[in-house]
């Protein structure tokens, strides 16, 4: 037995018990997702890790490779809310947060749920809309709420943004400022498939659509249940530091002009949890931190102009960091 597992809570074999069943769970949602999205099984695992954390994911990619089919797939799977939004220039922030409107009837305002009232909200192509819209999501994604004339209203639970954008189009786009790309739990990027895996894209659609045989294999009641386990996954104070350990170095990096903020100690803790929840464990390992730290911390970096003169990428000192930084020994 490991140190980590003899340091798991003294009612661990209660935990175990209810953690077998709410594995073959997030399993199970995995696999469902699978039927639509096929060859993607890491970044479907990554976007349910996300989900399970409380946390927001972009998804930057060319368009056609199905970042909007992968966010809609996840939402019926899981058995949530789903809306979406095309971001254009002429969305409102309204649109997003909702708006009060003057009821002739009653002769009272009422107020009218804008898009982000769901539990998974697509952001599609949300570099597209003006930054007055962009930043009216800011306050949904960290605090899950929103403020109209002066009222705050709660958002369902669970709430998720799953933004996209084309990295390739920047006519009539408004890049993400570093505030708000700091809100997002995981940067994903889809890639092309590969030629057996377009072979059986198109070959699947030819009379139907699989997306129409996608069943709910959760519901909010059993996420939340699935949320709670994730909480309780356990953390030495070894990997505490090894999180810390792995965001200084972005601070110090002579690519980087700036490094990665405590929020993404944060994000990078609990997105860890998932991640080895994921994995069938009810503890975090230093493998589980190494292998999500670039999805968690790629995005919340800047490199020097020197680093892209050289064609350096976040990407590329963000494993070099992992790389260099020592990992705790877990006997």
């Amino acid at each position: 037995m490991s140190e980590i597992e003899k340091n798991l809570p003294e009612n661990g074999g209660k935990a175990t018990r209810t953690s077998n069943a709410a594995f073959g769970t997030a399993s199970a949602l995995v696999g469902e997702i699978e039927k639509v999205v096929v060859g993607k099984r890491r970044e479907i695992t990554l976007l349910i890790t996300a989900l399970l954390s409380g946390g927001h994911v972009l998804i930057e990619d060319v368009p056609g490779v199905g970042k909007t089919t992968l966010a809609s797939a996840v939402a019926k799977a899981a058995g949530l809310q789903f809306k979406r939004a095309q971001f254009t220039p002429d969305v409102m922030a309204s649109d997003i947060t909702g708006f009060n409107m003057y009821n002739r009837k009653t002769e009272k305002f009422e107020f009218c749920e804008g898009l982000a009232m769901t539990n998974i909200m697509l952001a599609d192509e949300i570099n597209r809309a003006s930054p007055k819209t962009q930043s009216a999501l800011l306050e949904a994604m960290e605090e899950h709420r929103v403020t109209v004339d002066g009222v705050t209203y709660e958002m369902p639970e669970p709430f998720m943004v799953i933004a996209t954008q084309n990295p390739s189009g920047f006519v009539g786009t408004y890049p993400l400022p570093e505030a708000q790309l700091d809100r997002f739990a995981i940067k994903l990027s889809m890639g092309y498939p590969t030629f057996a895996e377009e072979v059986a894209i198109i070959s699947d659609r030819r009379l139907a659509n699989p997306a129409d045989k996608i069943v709910p294999i959760t519901n909010m009641n059993m996420l939340e249940g699935l949320m709670s386990e994730v909480k309780r996954v356990h953390i030495e104070d070894a990997i505490y530091s090894y999180i810390v350990s792995l965001v200084a170095a972005t601070r110090e990096s002579p690519y980087l002009a700036l490094g990665a903020s405590p929020r993404a100690s944060l994000a990078l803790m609990k997105t860890a949890q998932a991640y080895a929840f994921m994995n069938r464990r009810e503890f975090v390992l230093p493998e589980d931190i190494a292998a999500i730290f670039t999805c968690v911390v790629a995005h919340r970096v800047t490199l020097k102009q020197e680093a892209k003169l050289n064609r350096v990428t976040a990407e590329d000192v963000l494993s070099e960091i992992v790389r260099k930084t020592e990992a705790p020994f877990i006997r």
